[in-house]
């Protein structure tokens, strides 16, 4: 019996559930593949989403937006974009159709060859990569094996959500099964940079997970965290596990990439190094840092004008220099930062962190607040985990009116990046000041100053929230050290786009600016 499927560069193999371009493991997870299988299987045949979700969710009730993501994801994988070829067709309320050319039928290698010899070891790209490793049952019961395999493959499908990450495919990780690892000889098996390992024990009805990330190259741990839970829903505590700890790595990937790139020759600079080195500046809130991250983001857009990444990042920081009034010029911060983002969503639409930061310049910017928000929500249907996007979708939120929503998607930032929580806790205190909790408010204003002394917005929400409880001579002191930052204390702020709101943040700052009797 044949078993694999051959179109175009790929080479599906069904028995170890690999997807090969060119020889290449590609990222997939096990619904994924389901899908792919069920797709060439019926080449250029409609295929109801029904028959696609009882593919690769065989037995669940499931929503209609998992399989949007699993096919999203799909695409992405076969590399289909604008201007390329393309692979599966959409079927408006119908289904999907594999219309790439007619797979032919052969036979594969067998498992065993998936382990890379010694004389060709795969490179480390040059983006991050990561293999997720088989977690150890340590319950003594061999029945808690499919619930461990079950964790990992959810965490390996959720970190392939991830855009900038190269993930190994979970078929590749799980040759390592019940065997003892060296995490380097790992990384230079797979070619990754970071390995995540784990283990599961069960007690009663509750399960206990514990996970670590580990740079494969110095064997320097990461990043440790434990996650709990009942299971009373075993599918249900999989996908929660999954999303937790996807959300909770990106930031520390992301902190361990910008460490990497700061710490390498300056004469080795690629376009990926000189964004991560912006992304570190960028996020400072100091004008002088700011600018510095814009002189870098010039310096890789010459080298790659399309890549989207950069181009948000610029966006935002053009947005930072209008927000805290540091330009001279701020219409122009904000054409260009406009500009920017519109280009960005053109290049890579279908990036989540790219979409997450346009929806923020455009809600920001632009009258459209709805725009913003679809764009938001697309975000996050890509990538559930992401603590940037949860943050950005709670500003928008709150620009919208949508006082309790905005703080719940803060909420949920911080459970992802409790490590640095500091720019959603602002936006809880500022939902706290809209929602009139504003002893509460000022509590938490005051702790994220102590994190962002240089952050305008943050003085400009407690000197007028103080105004408002009646402590004006607080107030007018608060004022002044906000003068030292910025010359601009009372901004438009026509981005708060219910009128009742926004003037009860620019009375309290009039209140606060006001000379005393």
């Amino acid at each position: 019996m044949a078993t694999s499927y051959f179109f175009g560069p790929f080479r599906l193999d069904t028995v170890a559930e690999i997807l090969f371009r060119e020889e290449q493991p590609l990222p997939l997870g096990r619904r994924a593949l389901a899908l792919l299988r069920a797709l060439i299987d019926r080449p250029g045949v409609p295929v109801s989403k029904d028959a696609l979700i009882d593919a690769a969710w065989p037995g669940l009730a499931v929503e209609e937006s998992n399989l949007t993501v699993q096919i999203a994801f799909l695409r992405r994988v076969l590399g289909e974009d604008s201007g390329s070829e393309r692979w599966i067709e959409t079927l408006p309320r119908r289904g999907y159709r594999f219309i790439g050319p007619v797979p032919t039928k052969g036979e594969a290698g067998p498992p065993s060859a998936v382990p890379l010899p010694q004389t060709n070891r795969p490179s480390v790209p040059d983006k991050p990569s990561i293999a997720v490793l088989p977690f150890q049952n340590m319950s003594g019961d061999p029945e808690q094996e499919y619930f461990a395999d079950g964790i990992v493959e959810e965490i390996t499908t959720a970190l392939s959500r991830i855009r900038w990450l190269f993930v190994i495919a979970r078929s590749s990780s799980f040759t390592y099964k019940g065997r003892a690892v060296d995490v380097k000889q790992v990384g230079r098996e797979l070619g990754v940079r970071y390995v995540l390992e784990g283990s599961i024990r069960k007690a009663g009805n509750r399960v206990r997970i514990s996970c670590q990330l580990i740079d494969a190259l110095s064997d320097a741990h990461l990043w440790a965290n434990n996650f709990e839970g009942s299971l009373d829903d075993v599918f249900d505590l999989q996908d929660k596990v999954a999303i937790s700890v996807a959300g909770v790595i990106e930031p520390a990937l992301v902190a361990a990439e910008i460490r990497r790139s700061i710490q390498r020759q300056t004469t080795d600079i690629t376009v990926y190094d000189l964004y991560l080195r912006a992304h570190a500046e960028s996020m400072s809130w100091e004008k002088s840092r700011v600018l510095r991250a814009l002189d870098l983001l010039d310096k890789a857009l010459e080298l790659d004008p399309h890549y989207g990444p950069a181009l948000v990042q610029a966006a935002f920081c053009h947005t930072n220099l209008e927000v805290n009034g540091w330009s001279e010029d701020p219409k122009r911060e904000r054409n260009q930062s406009v500009d920017l983002a519109r280009r960005a969503l053109r290049t890579s639409g279908e990036d989540p962190y790219v979409l997450s930061e346009v929806a923020f310049v455009i809600g920001y910017f632009e009258q459209d607040i709805d725009s913003a928000i679809g764009l938001i929500d697309r975000s996050l249907e890509l990538n559930p985990s992401s603590a940037i996007a949860w943050t950005r979708s709670g500003w928008i939120r709150l620009w919208a009116g949508q006082v309790d929503v905005g703080i719940k998607h803060f909420e949920n930032s911080i459970r992802f990046n409790p490590l640095r929580p500091g720019p959603a806790s602002f936006g809880i205190a500022v939902g706290h000041f809209f929602g009139g909790r504003l002893e509460r408010a000022v509590v938490m204003l005051r702790l994220s100053l102590q994190e962002n002394p240089m952050w305008p917005p943050c003085y400009r929400f407690l000197a007028s929230c103080c105004a408002h409880l009646g402590r004006l001579d607080e107030a007018r002191a608060i004022v002044k050290r906000l003068q030292d930052i910025t010359p601009l204390v009372l901004p438009g702020a026509e981005h708060w786009r219910v009128p009742v709101q926004r003037e009860f943040f620019r009375e309290g700052l009039r209140l606060a600016a006001s000379e005393p009797r």
